[in-house]
């Protein structure tokens, strides 16, 4: 198996971490009427990113590793959709989600270049 780092150690990890605090300070601007449908569903997906990063750090293999990596890049997709949702609802503005997505993007990336390390 391949080197793994502690995930705390990992940057994937930490701008996950910022994802989450970002995405929980949006969710705050959301009407009232979504506080358990959008609201929630976007806080499950964005926590739903480094928590998949840890448990599959812990996870012993580089398969398991590989696949709970996949997992938080399907819960970045989905954030960035729920995000998308967000604006064409008038929920949110394209300015306020702005660097949420672009975390999300540098997310995406990082863990892109990590599953393929894995996989060779």
């Amino acid at each position: 198996m391949a080197e793994i780092k502690n995930y705390r150690e990992l940057v994937v990890w930490k701008r996950s971490m910022e994802l989450v605090v970002e995405v929980y300070g949006l969710v705050k601007h959301l009407p009232k009427e979504e506080t358990y449908a959008l609201s929630s569903q976007m806080r499950r997906s964005v926590v739903s990113i480094p928590s998949n990063i840890a448990e599959g750090n812990g996870r012993g293999t580089t398969r398991d590793y590989a696949h709970f990596l996949a997992m938080a890049r399907g819960s970045k997709y989905e954030l960035e959709t729920q995000l998308l949702i967000c604006v064409e609802l008038h929920y949110l503005t394209n300015e306020q989600i702005e660097k949420a997505m672009k975390l999300s993007d540098e997310i995406g990336r990082m863990l892109n270049t990590i599953i393929t390390k894995l996989g060779e």
